[in-house]
């Protein structure tokens, strides 16, 4: 293992000599040393990264270098549990406490932690800021403080979480020691508030582009049952989350899946723990499998052979979107995320907004304006990326890989429909929803149409240029543009708005979008990832230099032997997989075919301890495969 330099370090030798020797990678990915500099120069960190960025190792090897206790505060057990196995299979000494062993487990855990010069101990935030452990911390040197998730601490951000809160104290309780604030999710609201509360002295922001140009970005207004079905079908043995707004939603959706043939399991936080935890397990550990679930699935998911995120209804924010579906290709490889929604799940998640009685009225006011930016995305005319990471303030040129780019929607002049529309709104009161809107539109002979008189009104009939379809999708693009507003507290009546008013009088033009709801799509290629623009905010940069590599037939065999191999020796430790090597190294295995311990030593990921513990196997795996093939030939 590395040795470890204690005490403040800067040296850059020191920082690629742990990332090699330890963890087996030759160079830092973008905005990783930035970071890592900051850390090891006692600088308290806040780094807004992209998930697959590698923000782990943006403390770990700070840890390394400073020597003595790193705490790592984290959310979720599983999340614990997963980054210590795959630190101790890279020979770092690392450690979880939790509720999830026995107290004489935990007491050997920590006397363990605390008996070594070099450690890193994991901690939930509840279980870190009790008296007696923030005692017992006082006692010991304590070199750094990660906050991983760092945006639960913030009520503006998109998974606050109320524990998270009084990691303030931290500063105060330990002031020697720098605090790494790490997240993959944070609008400036929610940066500013992190560092207001988390900081009691300056500190350094980092910034880098919330671009993941591996990912193809689409939404449909689509039925969602036939819909989930035929896109997790057509990914058959693929490791994908299906993400639903309730838990009754989530249990049924993954009944659906079952019956069509998938390996589909539920996870919301109405089922037990015990069946929680062991879904999860099958999920990390078993390729292939689907897991269907709330947002209570997923903060810190460190799966990076996620394939694709499909969202079943609209989330609650650009942030919330932004965070799930950025669990898909962590690997740098193809990955998609899908979002289904219908004017139905707008009313739900404003209703949710405001049936929080914990909430004050400031922050729903800001949860429904953020909301409104989602719609926005999902309704815009021009490119997803465009819209996405213009949201986060990033530009982006058309990115040739989402929907819209694949399919540019005609953009036409709407305002004589658009009249017709306000029309139908204000003749019935303005409180109806938009199934009675199109109704009148459409001249439907319904019998709520009749009950209500609006079969009497002037434009009743008179909207027969589109369908019922292609009503919907005027009016949902009539909502984002703001010239509608949903009455979210009643029954999703419309009404007009101010901007509205002005349309409707022909102060102010509306263009739309034709529909492009379809029955299905195929997935989009893989756009480069070479861009990677420099952000003025902190000098990182956007994107992932990785590609994948490209697999012949022969070498398409070997990885999947590798993989069988693979999957043997992550079920005799007990732990996910891609702990013992990512597919980008197999892939690199498969491709150079290392012979020796030394070619071995130099695949990218193979560090010291894992060349120790895996070399004799998988080059008896690729001596073999070589062997059978020469043979056939």
């Amino acid at each position: 293992m590395t040795t470890q330099l204690p005490g403040k370090v800067d040296n850059e030798t020191t920082a690629h000599r742990v990332l090699r020797e330890t963890f087996g990678f030759d160079s830092f990915r973008p905005g990783q040393k930035r970071v890592i500099d900051a850390l090891t120069a006692d600088e308290h960190v806040l780094a807004v990264m992209p998930t697959g960025a590698g923000k782990s190792l943006c403390y770990q090897i700070p840890a390394l270098m400073r020597g003595g206790l790193t705490l790592v505060v984290s959310p979720l057990i599983a999340l614990m549990e997963d980054q210590v196995a795959a630190l101790r299979l890279t020979g770092v000494p690392a450690f979880a406490i939790n509720s999830a062993k026995s107290r004489e487990e935990n007491l050997d855990l920590w006397y363990e932690a605390v008996g070594n010069k070099t450690a890193l101990l994991y901690l939930a935030p509840e279980r870190l800021m009790t008296e007696r452990m923030l005692a017992a911390l006082q006692r010991q040197r304590v070199r750094l403080i990660v906050v991983d998730e760092a945006h639960c601490i913030s009520k503006w951000g998109p998974a606050f979480r109320p524990e998270y809160e009084a990691l303030a104290e931290l500063t105060n309780v330990l002031p020697g020691a720098p605090i790494g604030a790490f997240t993959a999710t944070a609008d400036e609201a929610t940066r500013a508030d992190v560092m207001e509360k988390l900081f009691e002295r300056p500190a350094r922001l980092f910034v880098s582009g919330f671009d993941r140009p591996n990912i193809h970005l689409a939404v449909e207004r689509n039925s969602p049952k036939q819909r989930i079905v035929e896109f997790v079908r057509d990914r058959a043995g693929q490791s994908g989350i299906v993400y639903c707004l309730s838990r009754k939603d989530t249990e049924t959706t993954a009944e659906m899946l079952v019956e069509a043939g998938v390996a589909a399991l539920p996870y919301h936080a109405g089922l037990g723990a015990t069946e929680r935890a062991k879904n999860q397990n099958e999920f990390m550990t078993r390729p292939g499998v689907v897991m269907v679930a709330t947002i209570a699935f997923g903060m810190g998911i460190d799966k990076p052979d996620i394939r694709y995120v499909l969202h079943c209804t609209i989330p609650a924010s650009v942030e919330a979107y932004y965070q799930e579906l950025g669990r898909a290709g962590r690997d740098g490889e193809a990955a998609e995320a899908l979002m289904l929604y219908r004017f139905d799940d707008i009313r739900r998640r404003r209703s949710l907004f405001d049936g929080d009685e914990h909430d004050n009225e400031d922050h729903r006011r800001r949860e429904h304006k953020r909301f409104d930016a989602l719609i926005g995305y999902c309704e815009s005319a021009k490119c997803r990326r465009q819209v996405l990471l213009g949201y986060f303030g990033e530009r982006s040129e058309q990115c040739g890989h989402c929907d819209l780019c694949d399919n540019p929607p005609e953009v036409l002049d709407g305002r004589e429909s658009a009249q017709k529309v306000f029309l139908a709104v204000c003749g019935t009161g303005q409180r109806f929803g938009q199934g009675q809107i199109i109704d009148v539109l459409l001249g439907a002979e319904t019998s709520k149409v009749k009950q209500f008189g609006h079969h009497a009104l002037a434009v009743y009939g008179t909207g027969r240029e589109f369908d019922k379809v292609e009503w919907r999708s005027f009016i949902h693009q009539m909502v984002a543009a703001g010239h509608l507003a949903i009455d979210y507290r009643g029954h999703g009546g419309l009404s007009l708005t101010a901007l509205g008013a002005k349309l409707a009088t022909g102060d102010t033009g509306f263009s739309y979008r034709q529909d492009t709801v379809r029955a299905g799509r195929g997935r989009g290629e893989r756009r480069s990832a070479d861009r990677e623009p420099e952000r003025a905010e902190a000098g990182a940069v956007a994107g992932s230099e990785r590609k994948a590599i490209e697999l012949n037939g022969d070498d398409q065999a070997l990885f999947t032997k590798l993989k069988e191999l693979r999957l043997s020796l992550a079920q005799e430790r007990e732990v996910p997989a891609f702990v013992i090597f990512h597919d980008t190294t197999l892939r690199e295995m498969a491709t150079r075919r290392p012979a020796t311990k030394e070619e071995f030593a130099a695949i990218r990921g193979v560090g010291a301890a894992k060349l120790e513990q895996f070399a004799a196997a998988f080059l008896a795996e690729i001596r073999t495969f070589s062997n059978l093939e020469a043979n056939v030939r």
